[in-house]
């Protein structure tokens, strides 16, 4: 038979592990980990006449946004809501003493200059009421008929450009012009309120430097309206401004020094290629605006012929700079005819 089970040797206690010296972060010791605190510390519901407990530390839960906890929030301003014209990181400008200048050069345009002034006053409503002030000055480029008195007539400051010429008209104009914003407007075309609801828009925002819209007009000639179709899909893919209308900033119009005086046509291409240079360098966009186009005339379309248009365009093909710079050489716009 086997014998009694031999007792076994105590077990020799478990050997004391070294202290692992503490951590440390680039020679720098780690502070102690932040624990959660206790759910009941929050919880639940305090006696009455005791205070509310807060939470010991003001580590908040990964993932959630707010203030830490056990901290007072602080009051912290609106939260601005992008809109199409003030995307996400800009605030609107809400300056109630904005004061705008609509200049308006004209030869000759004793015909459509009272339809267009009465449509400026209309559409002006939608800077009256935001508590701004608005002016118009007409530009008389040496007129030969009641240009001048129609203008005086209707409320307008009228001022004297000798030179015969678009881009001088429209610099003598706003040489005059006292506003923060300057709006360009030809003397042919008719705003809408809708339309200057949203440059004022525009403005609010702060965040565009200048800007244009797009154009129609009432008339039955095809290739017009596929001319002017093309025109309007191309100043909105590349930004490019249109005579008929133009607003901006009157400091960077200054900046800029104005249109080319040496240009008979096509001053507001020029003119839109310096800009897009400021708006870069100043990091504010130039706004083309399509929502309400602005009615403008085809009186160049119902008075010249298709030979003259091609012939104007076949010798700016061909000798560009030879004929913007020759006033002779541009006769749909200044032999007079209206």
């Amino acid at each position: 038979m086997p014998g009694p089970r031999a007792r076994r040797a105590p077990r020799s206690p478990c050997p004391v592990r070294p202290q692992s010296p503490p951590r440390t972060h680039l020679g720098r010791p780690t502070p102690p980990r932040r624990t959660r605190p206790h759910a009941e510390d929050c919880r639940l519901a305090p006696a009455h006449g005791q205070p509310v407990p807060r939470c010991r530390t003001g580590v908040r839960r990964r993932g959630r946004a707010g203030p830490r906890r056990g901290f007072a929030s602080r009051a912290r301003p609106p939260r601005h809501r992008p809109t199409r014209y003030c995307p996400r990181g800009r605030t609107a400008s809400h300056s109630s003493a904005v004061r705008i200048c609509v200049v308006i050069p004209a030869f000759n345009e004793e015909r459509l200059l009272g339809r267009t002034l009465q449509a400026v006053q209309q559409a002006s409503a939608a800077f009256l009421t935001r508590g701004w002030d608005r002016e118009t000055i007409v530009c008389d480029n040496n007129s030969t008929d009641a240009t001048p008195r129609i203008a005086a007539a209707a409320g307008a400051r009228v001022v004297f450009e000798p030179v015969n010429q678009i881009a001088r008209a429209r610099n003598r104009g706003a040489a005059a012009a006292t506003g923060d914003w300057l709006i360009f407007l030809d003397a042919d075309s008719q705003p809408t309120r809708a339309l200057f609801e949203e440059v004022a828009r525009v403005i609010e925002a702060g965040r565009a430097i200048a800007g244009g819209c797009t154009l129609t007009m009432q008339t039955s000639h095809r290739v017009a309206r596929w001319i002017l179709a093309g025109w309007n899909l191309l100043s909105r893919m590349g930004g490019w401004l249109a005579g008929a209308f133009i607003f901006i900033e009157t400091p960077a119009f200054r900046q800029l020094g104005g249109f080319n005086e040496a240009l008979y046509v096509a001053e507001e291409i020029e003119f839109t290629q310096r800009l897009k240079r400021l708006a870069r360098k100043a990091g504010r966009p130039i706004v083309i605006l399509h929502r309400h186009p602005l009615l403008t005339s085809d009186r160049k379309v119902r008075l010249y012929g298709p030979g003259e248009h091609l012939r104007f365009w076949w010798q700016a093909l061909r000798a560009p700079r030879q004929t913007m710079t020759c006033r002779d050489a541009c006769p749909v716009w200044y032999d007079g005819r209206r």
